[in-house]
């Protein structure tokens, strides 16, 4: 009963804050942390890493901005506000729906109603697997100091459960990076769970599509990132074939991120322990 009453009041607060400030506005804004005062203590923290497919290119239209109580993310601030799309914000000229809220919004179906899930983006586009092993800055992001620190932010509020991973577009552009993807996978899969404090952490791995003009070189990546997946048995692929781009063959487009999201949601509900 208590965790109904809970779920309650986040909405009316929600729907008491939008009203508020839909003349200045023009539309509902994202709910203060105030709003999450009374955050469900069962909180299961995901963390989305990689590059821009996890970052998300997709165009956000409105179904992607209905919020739900129990899905989380932060702001930029590192605050917890109720998520809607687009969830990442580290390139706000590029912003563009990600897999997140259809992520959390396939997890609902499953889980008790007790659960509220937290979406934590780390992602930026374009960086590659080296980058994030060497802590480079990209864009004005700290790679693997940025994950550390939303690691933080996650242990804060909840568990975390696992890491949904997507790169290797930028990878794929060269032969000698290609070669050693499943060994940079390793690398940088330890550092992760080394800094969560858990060698068994499920990581989530989405396939490169097959849309490519390099299609090649990509399933080459994909060819490494299964090499890595035979090794490591709390690794678990993400399947990208059938899914399509958003015109630039490159990046997925929306209906792709919708699916996609569900896809990490399936999987990481098939592979529970």
């Amino acid at each position: 009963m208590t965790n109904k009453i809970l779920i309650i009041s986040l909405s009316i607060c929600f729907l008491i804050g939008c009203k508020a400030n839909e003349k200045d506005n023009g539309k509902y804004p994202l709910p203060t942390t105030e709003s999450n005062a009374g955050v469900l203590p069962n909180t299961w923290v995901f963390i989305l890493a990689g590059q821009s497919n996890m970052a998300g290119r997709g165009k956000v239209e409105p179904i992607d901005t209905i919020s739900n109580p129990r899905i989380l993310t932060i702001d930029k601030e590192g605050n917890l506000i109720i998520a809607k799309e687009p969830i990442h914000f580290y390139e706000p000229t590029m912003a563009g729906l990600d897999c997140g809220l259809s992520f959390g919004n396939e997890l609902l179906k499953t889980i008790p109603d007790s659960i509220t899930i937290l979406i934590i983006p780390t992602a930026v586009g374009g960086s590659s697997i080296s980058q994030w092993i060497n802590d480079s800055t990209f864009r004005n992001v700290s790679l693997l100091s940025n994950f550390k620190e939303k690691v933080r932010i996650g242990e804060m509020h909840g568990t975390i459960k696992a890491i949904l991973w997507h790169q290797g577009e930028t990878d794929a552009s060269k032969s000698e990076t290609i070669e050693i993807y499943d060994n940079q996978l390793q690398k940088l899969f330890g550092l992760f769970r080394n800094e969560i404090n858990d060698k068994n952490l499920p990581i989530f791995i989405g396939e490169l599509g097959s849309y490519s003009k390099t299609n090649d070189k990509w399933q080459s990546i994909n060819s490494k990132i299964k090499t890595y997946k035979n090794t490591d048995t709390n690794a678990f692929l993400i399947n990208t074939n059938d899914l399509n781009h958003n015109g630039d063959n490159l990046h997925f487009n929306s209906e792709a991120q919708r699916e996609l999201g569900k896809r990490y949601a399936r999987e990481f509900i098939k592979n529970q322990k």
